[in-house]
């Protein structure tokens, strides 16, 4: 099995790309030990020593580690092995799978917009660099956007301006009614 490693904008975040489907369930996010319980892999990862977060996209494992732990050096053999381990035993990813919902029946045609439009061009650009965006809520009222920020993007020191100057320029050319956008925690 061959698994690359790539740098992310976050130096936190680690992307390890094996030559097969990570997750077919879509992006899965595990900000902490107890929220892994579901998935072996999961907890293969947050074994080992330094680890803070684990982010499985389609095509990518996004590892976090602790600001003041291990570093990369020291950790990126034991997540890989974690990884290969992992897939030669044929476990599933997850044991319980949580599926999100793309558009719920209730979307006003705005929320099915800005989902549309996160779904199209945002959440692939940023699954590049082993994160995701999610649509938290949007308030017509002030016409603010709240979205979640996962992965490698959470904690990312580029992450205000990914929203601000990428993120938020498009809904706002593409969405009128979305006058600014606010990540929420």
């Amino acid at each position: 099995m061959f698994i690359q490693t790539e740098d992310t904008p976050n130096p936190n975040v680690v992307m390890f790309t094996p030559d097969r489907l990570v997750s077919a369930e879509g992006p899965l996010d595990y900000p902490n030990e107890e929220a892994a319980a579901a998935s072996p892999l999961a907890r293969a990862l947050f074994a080992i020593d330094g680890v803070a977060g684990v982010f499985f996209g389609a095509a990518a494992v996004s590892v976090t580690r602790l600001a003041e732990g291990p570093s990369w050096a020291e950790m990126k053999p034991a997540v890989l092995t974690a990884i290969m381990d992992h897939f030669a035993s044929g476990a599933p990813l997850v044991d319980v799978v949580a599926v999100e919902a793309a558009a719920a029946e209730d979307d006003s045609e705005i929320v099915a917009e800005i989902k549309a439009l996160l779904d199209s061009r945002i959440r692939p650009a940023v699954a590049q660099d082993g994160g995701d965006i999610l649509f938290d809520r949007f308030e017509e009222a002030t016409g603010t956007l709240y979205l979640q920020m996962r992965g490698a993007c959470a904690g990312c020191p580029s992450s205000s301006a990914t929203l601000k100057a990428g993120v938020e320029q498009m809904m706002r050319h593409y969405v009128p009614e979305v006058e600014r956008v606010e990540q929420t925690l």
